[in-house]
């Protein structure tokens, strides 16, 4: 089969013919129709610090994907040759305390799908069974292939009450352009995002944010006063992984305001901590998503109405990854999809 694979512990990928992956009892053979590009592919194909330290090549990349089922090992029940599915792509150990407790996403030892193990930029990916998510319900191609970053979005922009609150979200990524849309389908007051790239902020406006920010041109302040807050913002939702939009989130929440920082900062940041005693915020580290409580969340929201088709911006037949890795490395794009069926 062609994958996409790190055959090299240097920067580039290369399209190559591997075997198909083998499958036991317990597995789910899965021939893949559309992928979603990751920033964590982009790492491993730059081959940074954070991807040299965690990849051992070779590795077939890939973690966000729709497909067909192909195959399924004796053992397994409820999923059927010819299903549509999506895959969690966090496999964790089923031993531990948080997995024997139903908190899969709290396991200590999770490997990564497409980091820690070949992954699903390829015509075929093999999944035990339990990291399996059946569509039911009639869902679009090409967003069922985003789900893994939706359900970031949406475990991030979920993690607190969102009805009737004023939200701030810093770094109009594809992740946080989803969480705006999240937000405000679930209830928010006014939902702010912020960012420098005036092609995002587009794109978040698109996507139902109230007031999409150029932070190189006005404070998040100038926000507040334009929607007319007087306490701050109730909600924040950091996405970027910036040490000044943390302080800046910081310093506009009113008293007693929670927020969820999914944003992984490249290195420490000093933080104001006083700020966040005697304003009393409550903050919450997001990694990955809850299985499979947010799927189920994220599947009701699309049933509901909520439309991911604006960030959703390039779509390529996978012989032309280069050029698809090329745009989805700018400042510019949403998601871009790499199409496994031409």
């Amino acid at each position: 089969m062609k994958a996409l694979v790190k055959q090299h512990a240097e920067p580039g990928l290369w399209l190559m013919d591997v075997p198909e992956p083998e499958t036991g009892p317990g597995d789910v053979l899965i021939k893949v129709l559309r992928t979603g590009i990751c920033g964590t592919d982009l790492h491993i194909r730059s081959w940074d610090g954070w991807a040299q330290g965690a990849v051992k090549t070779p590795l077939i990349l890939g973690h966000e994907f729709v497909g067909e089922v192909a195959a399924i090992g004796a053992d397994v029940q409820d999923i059927a040759v010819g299903d549509l599915v999506s895959g969690e792509g966090h496999l964790v150990c089923g031993k531990c305390r948080n997995c024997l407790a139903g908190r899969r996403h709290l396991c200590r030892s999770t490997i990564g799908l497409g980091v820690g193990r070949n992954g699903a930029f390829a015509e075929y990916v093999a999944l035990p069974a339990s990291n399996v998510w059946v569509h039911r319900t009639q869902v679009d191609l090409d967003v069922a292939a985003i789900f893994d970053p939706f359900g970031n979005a949406v475990h991030t922009a979920l993690s607190f009450p969102l009805v009737g609150e004023d939200v701030l979200i810093t770094g109009a990524g594809p992740i946080g352009i989803m969480a705006a849309a999240v937000a405000k389908h679930a209830g928010a007051r006014s939902v702010v995002i912020t960012d420098v790239s005036e092609s995002r902020l587009e794109i978040a406006r698109k996507a139902g944010a109230t007031l999409a920010l150029n932070v190189a041109e006005h404070d998040i302040a100038h926000a507040q006063k334009q929607l007319g807050l007087k306490e701050g913002f109730d909600i924040g939702l950091e996405m970027s992984g910036r040490p000044e939009a943390m302080r800046d989130m910081v310093a506009n929440m009113t008293h007693g305001g929670r927020i969820a920082m999914l944003g992984l900062p490249a290195q420490e940041f000093a933080v104001d901590w006083a700020k966040i005693v005697t304003s009393m915020i409550t903050i919450k580290g997001i990694y990955g998503r809850e299985m499979f409580e947010t799927w189920y969340a994220m599947t009701v929201l699309l049933e509901g109405g909520l439309d991911l088709s604006p960030v959703i911006t390039g779509k390529y037949g996978y012989q032309d990854f280069d050029a698809a890795f090329d745009e989805a490395a700018t400042a510019r794009s949403g998601k871009i999809i790499l199409d496994w069926t031409v």
